[in-house]
């Protein structure tokens, strides 16, 4: 992988957070860590992307979750929240994870139509599945000897079955109601998921406050779990 040093350690760190659910969670234990954003980072309405923290000594990035990913990995960013689907979807070598947030907690799964006529789940050696999530999922219908073609979606999954797109998805559920409105049906959790504080490798090596940072935030999960 290239570019991936972290910025100045003199300049302001960076901090790439999530747009959507999981942000509700992560500010309370952003800011128990000392990462308070600024009053526009809380209004929903800012089309902004980057704000700065009160202390004036980091910026938060609010991305899309996959975006994280990227901006951590590549260096752009030095630390982030992230699902730990995200983290399994990508694999970048130069993303570690030290802490398990305990958020954003939800499932990745497979779903299909309540009664399926293209193919009986479990049998059968080639399908076509829509998801946001390629790479785990061809991972693992591999391991049940299926061949699945990935059909990549960023929304509207549940969608797929009813338009003939695919005959399953796979996508992440919470309460699952979303699936049973849609006239689907969850079949087999292929993982649970959670939310992970992420760092850079080469900035946790090279800048101690991103280590410092780190410790920050396991602490305020112990306090957030105790």
């Amino acid at each position: 992988m290239t570019d991936t040093s972290p910025s100045d350690s003199h300049g302001p760190l960076i901090f790439a957070v999530p747009k959507g659910r999981i942000l509700d969670e992560a500010v309370p234990l952003m800011e128990r860590a000392g990462l308070v954003p600024e009053a526009a980072f809380h209004d929903k309405a800012d089309r902004s992307l980057s704000f700065a923290d009160q202390s004036g000594t980091m910026r938060i990035f609010r991305v899309r979750a996959f975006d994280v990913a990227t901006f951590v990995a590549f260096g752009a960013a030095q630390a982030g929240i992230v699902g730990s689907d995200v983290i399994e979807e990508f694999d970048y070598s130069e993303l570690y994870a030290p802490v398990d947030l305990g958020i954003g907690a939800c499932r990745l799964s497979v779903a299909e139509p309540v009664e399926p006529v293209d193919y009986r789940y479990g049998n059968a050696s080639h399908l076509r599945v829509a998801t946001k999530y390629p790479r785990i999922t061809s991972r693992h219908f591999e391991r049940q000897g299926i061949q699945a073609e990935c059909i990549k979606l960023n929304g509207a999954m549940e969608l797929a079955p009813s338009s003939g797109l695919a005959g399953r998805i796979v996508d992440l559920v919470s309460t699952g109601q979303t699936l049973k409105s849609n006239g689907l049906v969850e079949k087999d959790v292929i993982m649970q998921v959670t939310s992970r504080l992420i760092v850079n490798r080469a900035a946790l090596k090279t800048d101690p406050r991103v280590a410092a940072l780190v410790e920050r935030f396991r602490a305020a999960t112990d306090r957030k779990a105790a």
